[in-house]
């Protein structure tokens, strides 16, 4: 076959640097071809038990390996080098393009403050502590429910749902089955909570999460499977799902992350002056300390520098500090009545 990948990496690099409307990326993309697609990959990855990276990462290794071998048996060692080097840059640029096409363009859409009634003048300087009140409140008394039972993934799941449609989705994403892999260990060490696999559109959790962390890092990684790549907006449409769920684990667990975002930006001082949380929430918070700290300080660093990078990468300026800005967006954002975030135009 004459194209053999000779056109792949030049497409890699046009496709990377190609400056596409982010109104045509929202609307043909985002909103349209994404969403058309997203239902039948995930379900379709759903059926497997086990996480289809791991499939694909083994495949990878062995067939660049059996290719190699081979060569080096007929031309030794440097051209074989050679040849081991130019597969693995075509193979790195056909499983970028298919990242773009199944799922990293949405890096590229309409930014999601622009869609809210988002106004950066209400990020006062008492808002922090007012949110961090209501947390502390909302914590100490939704312990004993949130640790009664385990959580409902199907009133998550409507929960989801509806946050979707009050952000003005038209289409709603399917859910992904949350599944463990090989990669699990290195989440363990690296502090790493969860994953969205493009491509396969999956869902991979890290195995000591804890159950009151679980409903966060679920719809997290859920709101990456409905076209909202940005770490912040994740963490916003995670937000709103908990808030509003009904069950009472999702609510506690969206507490529990508000009170961390919200008390660690306030000053010492300021901190000491906040209402106590009851002993059962800070028993939690310890928990989820403790559990940071069995990670490897050395595999933390690398793995934060990476993901950094590949943040960055995909134009996200902020890189990993991206994660926080979520508090920014619920601070300037118009709220009604239930936290029912208020839409520009809604």
């Amino acid at each position: 076959m004459a194209f053999r990948g000779r056109y792949l990496i030049p497409i890699a690099l046009i496709a990377a640097i190609a400056p596409i409307p982010v109104r045509w990326v929202e609307l043909a993309y985002s909103r349209t071809f994404y969403l058309s697609i997203q239902p039948y990959v995930t379900s379709a990855s759903n059926l497997s038990p086990f996480a289809l990276l791991d499939i694909a990462i083994a495949l990878i290794l062995l067939t660049g390996t059996v290719a190699f071998v081979r060569d080096r048996g007929l031309s030794g060692w440097r051209p074989a080098l050679v040849r081991a080097a130019g597969r693995l840059a075509k193979t790195g640029a056909l499983i970028y393009i298919l990242f773009l096409v199944t799922w990293g363009l949405n890096y590229r859409r309409i930014p999601l403050e622009a869609k809210l009634d988002f106004d950066p003048s209400r990020i006062t300087p008492e808002a922090a502590p007012k949110l961090a009140v209501e947390a502390i409140e909302r914590l100490n008394a939704g312990y004993v429910a949130a640790h009664a039972r385990p959580l409902s993934k199907e009133s998550l799941q409507r929960a989801f749902a509806e946050a979707q449609l009050l952000l003005g989705a038209a289409r709603i994403a399917t859910t992904g089955r949350p599944k463990r892999s090989f990669a699990g260990l290195y989440f363990r060490y690296a502090a790493i909570d969860g994953m969205t696999v493009p491509v396969f559109l999956e869902v991979i959790l890290n195995p000591d999460i804890l159950p009151v962390e679980e409903p966060s890092v679920l719809a997290h990684e859920w709101a990456h499977l409905a076209g909202y790549a940005d770490e912040s907006e994740a963490n916003f449409v995670a937000w709103i799902t908990g808030v509003r769920s009904q069950d009472p684990v999702a609510q506690y667990s969206a507490w529990l992350d508000a009170y961390r975002l919200a008390a660690g930006a306030l000053p010492r001082a300021m901190r000491g002056s906040l209402p106590p949380l009851n002993d059962g929430p800070r028993q939690d918070l310890r928990d989820i300390a403790a559990r940071f700290e069995r990670s490897s300080p050395r595999v933390r660093t690398a793995a934060r520098g990476v993901y950094d990078s590949y943040l960055k990468a995909n134009r996200i300026h902020e890189g990993i500090a991206n994660y926080t800005i979520v508090l920014q967006l619920i601070l300037g954002t118009a709220f009604e009545e239930g936290w029912t975030p208020r839409v520009r135009g809604g």
